[in-house]
């Protein structure tokens, strides 16, 4: 051995240096090779653990004496107990999953100078190459390893709550036993409660919505020393990866969260109202299911009336036009454990954002409210007036729809003539010119339920502000044509300018008009002077034959019914 002067053995030095590069590792005078190492290890077998390898055992001229593979199962066993020969035992300390090695063992490691029955002569070395598929140890519990985690998480899955998730489940060696993914659906069940193995139950405990999960479980916490008979080997750790989509309990009834509550809200919603409103609607997870937006149309209905999934028809209830909430409802308020096939899952928790853009109950009247008056009101507008008004018209949401201020000119109607909605006519009744008036009329009394295509939607409550302008007295009701004096005595003869004792269309025409011009009389306001005195003709030519004669002729004073004539 040769030394230097500081008294260092170069030689082992040098020997050391060379086991350290060489891939044998002698240990008691048997050699381990790593064939393979995996890049990963994140548990090598320590003394205690209980290990499930495979192997294939040769004596050192490679004739094979035993193997697990023959026998279609794996070798399972605890490590460093004296359940081994010595020197496998020795070789499986410090070996992670998937890790191979070819381990030569000296006979006094392994059966000695005894040998081991027809199988293993004395005095025999023994190759063994291993390959080391599973490791876990009596003390083990349920390893987490949070790989993805939402940014908010409003609740946690705790004992009783019923989930829903994806899962891909693998042995530790990385086999592929099962997934949930390959058969397109959810795994649906209670945590904690003992519907699921006791590492599944421990390992879903505390997830949030979204967050992703690998659960590390011994057998012990699985399927244990039987395994499940056909996928899962006995003695098996299990590893799922799991990914939370959905949670709720049985107990939870519906969330609301308001996103925007607008300043004024004369009336909230009650049961019995019709109320329409958009919405988005998605999963807990945040896959869209539906929208009304997508539609381009609100979604339009009664509440508490059961018209609506349970969990909507509450969440509908006491809301402002123009709010925003966001409710999320639980499955047995919504579609249940069948949901609805392709789109909403069985079990699902549903979450809607809505925006309510009008409402209104079947029994509402037009709501009128002045805002402006003029000092001097002596004049009111009732039936039969030809009113003139200007008029701004937009939705409950703010939506314009219409205005006479864009054309310039006013709106001109006889009231009572049915020439406008029902809400118009009512709302204009008892007004003084210049006067302002702020009006709801709800759909029954606006544009019903088919509203105007391209203009007003169906079922809209419409908001008009109107000013009056100018007011022209109508006729009594049931007329169109009133004298202002005196009716003549002898009114067909005057009638009958050729005096052929039979009036034409034209001669009863140009009476008329003489009359109204001379203000002896006065026809019906806001109508065509020429349509009025047509029908009037009509009405007196009984026979239909286009003259009118004496017999035929009579005051509307004689008629027992009402009609548009003199």
């Amino acid at each position: 051995m040769v030394r230097d002067v500081d008294g260092l053995c170069w030689l082992a030095v040098l020997v050391a240096l060379a086991a350290c590069s060489a891939p044998l590792v002698p240990l008691d005078d048997m050699v381990i090779e790593k064939t393979f190492v995996p890049d990963k290890c994140a548990r090598a077998v320590q003394v205690g653990d209980y290990v499930r390898y495979h192997y294939n055992g040769m004596f050192p001229d490679g004739k094979k004496f035993d193997s697990s593979y023959d026998r279609g199962a794996t070798y399972n066993v605890f490590v460093g107990k004296g359940q081994l020969i010595q020197g496998m035992d020795k070789a499986l300390l410090g070996m992670c999953v998937n890790e191979r090695r070819l381990v030569k063992i000296p006979p006094r490691l392994a059966y000695g100078e005894r040998g081991y029955g027809d199988l293993v002569p004395a005095d025999a070395v023994l190759h063994f190459d291993v390959l080391l598929l599973d490791v876990w140890n009596p003390e083990d519990g349920v390893r987490i390893d949070t790989y993805h985690a939402p940014a908010a998480c409003p609740r946690k899955v705790a004992v009783s709550d019923y989930v829903r998730y994806h899962y891909n489940g693998t042995l530790l060696d990385g086999t592929l036993f099962d997934s949930s993914h390959t058969r397109m659906r959810t795994y649906d069940t209670y945590v904690g409660i003992g519907w699921l193995i006791a590492g599944m139950d421990q390992g879903l405990l505390g997830m949030c919505v979204g967050e992703r999960r690998v659960l590390t479980m011994p057998p012990s916490l699985a399927y244990g020393e039987n395994g499940d008979g056909s996928d899962i080997p006995a003695q098996a750790s299990l590893v799922f990866d799991v990914v939370l989509l959905d949670l709720h309990n049985p107990s939870d009834g519906i969330t609301l969260t308001n996103r925007h509550v607008p300043d004024s809200c004369p009336r909230q919603s009650v049961p019995g109202d019709f109320v329409r409103y958009h919405y988005n609607g998605s999963l807990l997870d945040g896959t869209f299911f539906d929208s009304s937006y997508s539609r381009n149309r609100t979604y339009d209905t009664y509440v508490g009336r059961g018209y609506l999934i349970a969990g909507m028809d509450e969440a509908m209830v006491g809301v402002c036009v123009g709010e925003r909430r966001t409710v999320t409802v639980p499955p047995h308020l919504a579609y249940g454990e069948e949901g609805t096939g392709s789109k909403i899952p069985g079990s699902a928790v549903l979450v809607f954002d809505v925006l309510v853009v009008d409402f209104h109950n079947p029994s509402d009247g037009v709501a009128v409210t002045v805002t402006g008056k003029p000092e001097l009101c002596a004049k009111l507008t009732k039936k039969g007036d030809f009113v003139k008004y200007h008029y701004n018209a937009t939705l409950m949401d703010g939506t314009p729809i219409d205005s006479t201020h864009k054309y310039g000119k006013t709106y001109d109607i006889v009231l009572g003539a049915n020439q406008v909605v029902p809400g118009m006519e009512e709302g204009l009744l008892g007004m003084c010119v210049g006067e302002r008036r702020h009006l709801l009329v709800p759909p029954h009394l606006g544009y019903g339920e088919q509203g105007v295509v391209d203009e007003v939607p169906g079922s809209a409550v419409m908001v008009f502000d109107i000013e009056l302008m100018d007011l022209e007295d109508g006729l009594p009701e049931g007329y169109m044509f009133i004298w202002n004096q005196e009716v003549s005595g002898d009114l067909f003869t005057e009638m009958d300018g050729d005096k052929n004792q039979q009036v034409e269309r034209d001669e009863f025409a140009d009476y008329i008009l003489q009359q109204v011009s001379e203000g002896r009389g006065r026809l019906a306001p806001g109508f065509q002077a020429q349509r009025i005195i047509d029908n009037m003709f009509d009405n007196q030519d009984r026979d239909g034959d286009g003259k009118i004669t004496a017999a035929e002729f009579r005051l509307k004073a004689d008629e027992a019914a009402s009609h548009d004539e003199l």
